[in-house]
């Protein structure tokens, strides 16, 4: 592990105004989404499909990096080019999503706990190899007016910082992804404080197992009321209140943070505060 490394990648991942392409989707999730346009579900559609995304003209303008899956990461153009390859021409950053997705936590109905760290050790030396020097990881918070429990939490940041230190190991940039979910009729008070917990959490648990917080990134949710709220705040309002939220809870020494399709920009024009640059976007 170089530490040097790692916080130049971390920055150059966030620099600027550009973002992260998410275009990790499972194999299972990518057939479905073709079958509903009746296109055939196969290897090689998926593979030309990719292609397309990675090839698209002039892509390195706005996007810095690239979250790819399993088999995405050992895929090529049709000219035997690979994608990493492909990437790293238009000076973009490869990645790779790491985790084996939430499933349900034992004992407590309704929560969710990320899986994945079995093995993790060694397909972390195997994508690096591969040509990706970022990895991703989400965890998922539900909340109502008794989740989440203090268990869920603690188990997620556990398994956060985990694969964070597993990935500094490799010499690859963590992406740190405790998302408090929208769904729910939760105020934006109450997303607030849940959200503050989880970062919390999550940096003891990263400081504990010796994560460098240079050579990071945190991908956390904005602070929202739930979907079903009667009340929803003004942009103004959710904007100052997610930064006001991340000052509270996240150490100076972290890089800038990046949001899921939202671009912190918008934070800075309207609390006139810096929160630095990047934002995430899918491939849907």
């Amino acid at each position: 592990m170089n530490a040097d490394e790692l916080a130049e990648t971390a920055r150059a991942i966030v620099s600027g105004d550009k973002g992260l392409l998410a275009m990790d989707e499972s194999t299972r999730t990518c057939n479905k989404r073709f079958a509903r346009l009746g296109i055939p579900q196969d290897e090689e559609t998926r593979r030309a499909y990719r292609e397309l995304l990675v090839t698209t003209p002039q892509l390195g303008r706005c996007i810095s990096g690239a979250i790819l899956f399993d088999e995405t990461i050992r895929q090529s153009k049709a000219d035997g080019t690979s994608f990493v390859e492909v990437l790293g021409d238009a000076g973009i950053i490869p990645g790779i999503k790491v985790d084996t997705g939430a499933k349900d936590m034992a004992g407590h109905p309704g929560e969710k706990v990320t899986e994945g760290l079995d093995g993790l050790r060694e397909r972390l030396a195997e994508y690096s190899g591969l040509g990706a020097r970022f990895a991703k990881w989400r965890g998922v918070i539900a909340v109502d007016d008794r989740r989440p429990s203090r268990a869920c939490i603690e188990a997620n940041a556990q398994a956060l910082a985990r694969y964070a230190a597993l990935c500094q190991e490799a010499g690859l940039v963590p992406i740190v992804e405790p998302e408090v979910l929208m769904a729910g009729d939760h105020t934006l008070q109450r997303c607030s404080e849940v959200t503050e917990e989880v970062l919390r959490a999550v940096f003891t648990h990263l400081f504990a197992q010796g994560v460098i917080p240079e050579g990071m990134i945190l991908k956390p949710n904005m602070v929202l009321p739930g979907a079903t709220c009667p009340k929803q705040e003004t942009l103004e309002q959710v904007a100052d209140a997610t930064v006001n939220c991340l000052l509270r809870a996240v150490p100076a020494a972290v890089p800038p943070t990046v949001a899921i399709s939202a671009c912190p920009a918008s934070l800075r024009t309207l609390t006139g505060r810096p929160v630095g640059g990047g934002w995430f976007g899918t491939c849907d």
